[in-house]
């Protein structure tokens, strides 16, 4: 049987990568591309500039497919609409979308609503796994992750810029999932057993609004930086 050529949606943190990660190491699929939603320039919640999304992709060897969001939480038509057209025209010839997710929280039957009827496969290499086994694996495996984005109403505010290392899991306060699954959290990927380098960064301190708090950082070493 061919493999299933699929696109991995990525937001830049670990858990898209470790997803990528392990669909490169799995005969059943040919990743042929990624794709990521943007708002304003930059990833929802990762506060990820569009331009560093484009030099991971970059250092990944795979097209990127962007698609832009009229505002953070558009309604779920009008969001899978959006993703359905733009993977549709970006006219990377695919079977399937893989996807991070990993509690069994409906998440995987509202992807698989939008994604299914248009004629592709949903795939979630990580979904069920437990979070403190897949935090490891992260580590262990060689990828390199800041966090760049705290929600202060479930985190306190200076993890934010933190390494995400075992030291960091330690420290996490009870009740806080150690890969962030809740939203505590989210990150940006430097370096990976799938890139072919790593993202240099300047990094420029925290901007701290009501509710959440953003390491802000400047791309050094990409043609897509400003």
């Amino acid at each position: 049987m061919k493999p299933l050529k699929t696109i991995v949606s990525w937001s830049s943190g670990k858990d898209s990568t470790l997803t990528l990660i392990k669909l490169l190491n799995d005969p059943r699929y040919e990743i042929v591309g990624l794709y990521t939603t943007y708002l304003k320039d930059e990833v929802p919640f990762q506060a990820t500039p569009l331009d560093v999304v484009k030099e991971q992709a970059r250092l990944a060897g795979l097209p990127l497919i962007t698609i832009p969001l009229p505002e953070v939480f558009p309604p779920n038509e009008v969001y899978q609409s959006l993703v359905v057209n733009g993977l549709r025209d970006s006219k990377v010839v695919f079977d399937a979308v893989a996807f991070g997710d990993m509690f069994c929280n409906g998440i995987a039957d509202y992807r698989r609503s939008y994604i299914e009827p248009a004629g592709w496969q949903c795939v979630f290499p990580l979904l069920g796994r437990d979070s403190r086994v897949l935090a490891k694996e992260i580590i262990d495996c060689g990828i390199r992750t800041l966090v760049t984005t705290v929600d202060t109403s479930q985190l306190d505010g200076r993890y934010c810029g933190h390494w995400y290392t075992e030291d960091f899991l330690v420290g996490l306060p009870e009740g806080i999932d150690p890969c962030g699954e809740d939203g505590e959290f989210h990150t940006l990927v430097i370096e990976a057993p799938c890139f072919s380098g790593k993202l240099q960064l300047k990094l420029q301190g925290i901007e701290r609004q009501d509710r959440f708090h953003y390491q802000r950082y400047q791309l050094m070493n990409s043609a897509f930086a400003g």
